[in-house]
């Protein structure tokens, strides 16, 4: 069979066995972009499992190969996890509803995760709800990984129906466990799943001790093991130096859990936007009151009240300013990095030793590391259509030293 006449799937096979040998033709340092192509040929092929997947499901075609379901069947035969499998049967479901999103997972311009995002969004709130902000909903989209993505569908199915996104809040409640094993060799094994608010709360305590130290060798996953014990061991001194003085536990401090509501939630309005946790995340309206009941509220002020706070020739960013800036940018902005706020600086975009003002459009947040490479190892960071760009220096070019 002449090769142009081969179905694309068995062209696509036959160029995957060329792989690995063009492959190691390829400078290890040229392996950024294999990465992203084979990942946007994986998300793009999603696209048309899903039809497929979504016909197959239709036809019942399963059922010749005995399998009571197309999930059973998708377990067995495409080697997922139920779970998975549960996940692919629903997104092929929804995305015959959303055929925008089909098309742009198609096109490569949202992931594949971006497109369960939206798949289950239209679970929760109804098809004709996310299709009528497809066009809005895919825009974020493309200019947001899936994790920041999350949060903008979250907050669109608050605003849609707030009753709806409580509900769900409430059934993850009944859902939470969290269950800590006896050490097998030294080692003791934690499982569970905390609610959102849980689980800020405990990272909001923990990020104290998380920072990396100078010339601190510990993974990222060590130092979340040792700022967890540090919490503990505090907690007990706390409890054995106050037992002896008739205080109990309660008069202990609690951590600080930063929640970002809009005055419009906290009044319980229809179509308000979701609580959004510092941590990442989205509670709903009523968790917000709930927490406002017993909380410091302070308010965000507006541009035009930040522009009296400052003159434009201080370098120190004002508190009011970096709570904006915080609530704006949410971690650092550097592509790619998600370090928290606590860990961040406030960099000039254009540097205030070069006039740049300390204004919240010439800001940002940045991690020190990254800040670092802005500064001293020339990258560029910029903002463009809502998105932020990292830029390396040009490449310098050596000159050879001539001998003889």
């Amino acid at each position: 069979m002449c090769r142009s006449t081969q179905p694309p799937l068995e062209r696509i096979k036959a160029a995957l066995d060329e792989m690995p040998a063009w492959l190691a033709s390829r400078a290890s340092g040229a392996m950024g972009d294999v990465v992203i192509d084979c990942r946007q040929v994986i998300d793009r092929t999603e696209a048309f499992s899903a039809e497929a997947t979504r016909r197959f499901d239709k036809s019942g075609g399963y059922k010749a190969d005995g399998a009571l379901g197309i999930v059973p069947w998708l377990r067995d035969k495409a080697r997922l996890t139920g779970g998975s499998a549960a996940e692919h049967v629903e997104v092929a479901r929804q995305l015959d509803q959303l055929p925008r999103t089909e098309e742009a997972l198609a096109r490569g311009d949202i992931g594949y995760q971006h497109a369960v995002t939206m798949a289950f969004s239209a679970k929760h709130v109804g098809t004709a709800a996310v299709r009528k902000a497809e066009a809005t909903l895919l825009k974020a989209a493309e200019s947001m990984d899936p994790g920041q993505f999350v949060a903008v569908a979250k907050d669109f199915e608050h605003r849609v129906d707030a009753d709806a996104a409580l509900s769900e809040s409430n059934r993850a409640y009944q859902r939470r466990y969290l269950q800590i094993s006896e050490p097998i060799n030294g080692l003791a094994h934690i499982e569970g799943q905390l609610v959102a608010e849980a689980a800020a709360s405990l990272r909001t305590a923990m990020e104290p001790f998380m920072k990396p130290r100078k010339g601190d060798e510990r993974s990222a996953g060590q130092r979340a093991h040792d700022a967890l014990a540090e919490l503990g061991r505090r907690a007990g001194a706390g409890h054995a130096s106050g037992a002896g003085k008739g205080a109990g536990a309660g008069n202990s401090a609690r951590p600080q859990l930063i929640v970002k509501a809009s005055v419009d939630t906290l009044a319980g309005i229809v179509g308000a936007p979701a609580g959004q946790l510092e941590w990442g995340g989205t509670i709903p309206a009523e968790t917000v009151r709930r927490f406002a009941c017993d909380a410091a509220l302070i308010r965000i002020t507006g541009l035009g009240e930040l522009e009296h706070e400052i003159t434009h020739a201080g370098r120190t960013v004002p508190p009011s300013m970096r709570r904006a800036m915080v609530a704006r940018d949410g971690h650092c902005v550097f592509p790619g990095c998600d370090r928290p706020p606590p860990w961040c600086d406030g960099h000039h975009l254009k540097f205030w030793g070069d006039g740049g003002p300390t204004k919240l459009e010439n800001l940002s947040l940045v991690c020190g590391e990254h800040h670092r490479k802005v500064h001293e190892e020339g990258w560029t960071l910029e903002r463009k259509d809502g998105r932020w760009i990292a830029t390396p220096p040009p490449l310098r070019v050596v000159p050879r030293s001539r001998t003889g």
